[in-house]
């Protein structure tokens, strides 16, 4: 198993990056290949379970831990490869082949969750519970000693990822299964790892944390502890929303302080990700920006229709408003599938 390094002053050495640099020639034609086989190679892939139709949860009620805020009742029903305690295991073909990934551990967990709510079916409480208790089992220190989920397969993302990555992602979904756990259970053992788990949002990449202050004080959560920082938008969305659950239910001031400087980040920053015409995966920080791809893009509007029931703040519902005008248009969906076609063919 192969972690982050730390240098001898006790510091995480945050992986670095050429931005424009991609991810070698090597590991390009590896990627590709594996690529061509999920998309084309029929059956199910990794692909199966993250590219469902995003859906906002209308029977939420904002302020309260109840249901999740997105609907998720596709992934509850993931039809591809699980192991013998029927955890989902997602099939990425290549070289990375067959894999626990603790996002959509916690996803397909919350989905059975709202299943469990709506139908009242004893094997939907079942299966969300042996989620929350694979999340339990699996928080593990990092290098510095900070509880996190690690992904136990290397990933190619600008800079490559090796084996036992951790992210913002995994950390915020991971809570917010955890707190749900904690309220149907009353069990310590779910409120004790959300606990531990929140630690990795008060710390920087650099001290073995998923938080990056930049130099002009705004705080993000980063999906990939990499640097320069990529500032991955749904990532940060989710990952907020794991911060607000745990609020909502335990009523701590560190997490209520971490909620608001989170919902400021995404008021003030979204002009970033905006083009003109698409919404941005991330910034990427190449000359020619990565645009989200379809799936993405449509994330995106239900992430920021959720975010606005949770906060109120029209800034939220005007920009979902206006990327979902973009995504409704053919000519703007064209353009943005030749510009992430071109960023992929250059940088991956």
């Amino acid at each position: 198993m192969t972690g982050t390094p730390a240098d001898t002053s006790g510091k995480i050495q945050v992986p670095s990056s050429v931005p424009g640099a991609g991810i070698g020639v090597g590991n390009r034609l590896r990627y590709w290949k594996r690529i061509f086989s999920a998309y084309l190679g029929g059956g199910q892939s990794h692909l199966t379970f993250w590219h469902g139709t995003p859906e906002v949860n209308e029977a939420t009620v904002p302020g309260r831990v109840g249901e999740y805020w997105q609907r998720f009742a596709a992934k509850a029903d993931y039809p591809g490869h699980f192991d013998e305690h029927r955890i989902p295991m997602l099939d990425y073909h290549g070289h990375v082949g067959l894999q626990y990934n603790p996002i959509a551990i916690a996803q397909y967990g919350l989905g059975n969750y709202n299943r469990w709510l709506w139908d009242d079916d004893p094997d939907r409480k079942a299966r969300f519970l042996e989620a929350a208790d694979w999340m339990v089992d699996n928080l593990e220190p990092n290098d510095a000693g900070v509880p996190v989920w690690k992904h136990h397969f290397d990933w190619e993302y600008r800079t490559p990822m090796p084996s036992g990555w951790y992210s913002a992602l995994s950390q915020g979904q991971g809570l917010s299964l955890l707190v749900r756990a904690h309220r149907a259970t009353e069990d310590d053992r779910y409120l004790r790892a959300a606990h531990d788990a929140f630690a990795s949002f008060l710390l920087e990449m650099e001290d073995g944390g998923v938080v990056h202050t930049d130099s002009d004080g705004v705080f993000w959560f980063e999906e990939t502890i990499v640097d320069p920082p990529t500032h991955i938008l749904n990532g940060y969305l989710w990952a907020a929303w794991g911060i607000y659950d745990y609020w909502l239910h335990t009523g701590l001031a560190d997490a209520e302080s971490v909620w608001n400087r989170a919902v400021t980040t995404l008021s003030t920053e979204l002009d970033r990700f905006d083009i003109g015409y698409w919404s941005l995966y991330d910034e990427a920080g190449t000359w020619l920006p990565n645009a989200a791809s379809r799936f993405y893009h449509a994330l995106h509007v239900v992430q920021l229709r959720v975010t606005h029931r949770l906060t109120g703040m029209d800034v939220f519902a005007e920009r979902a408003d206006r990327w979902d005008r973009f995504q409704q248009s053919a000519v703007r969906r064209r353009l943005a599938w030749a510009h992430k076609t071109l960023f992929k063919l250059l940088f991956y």
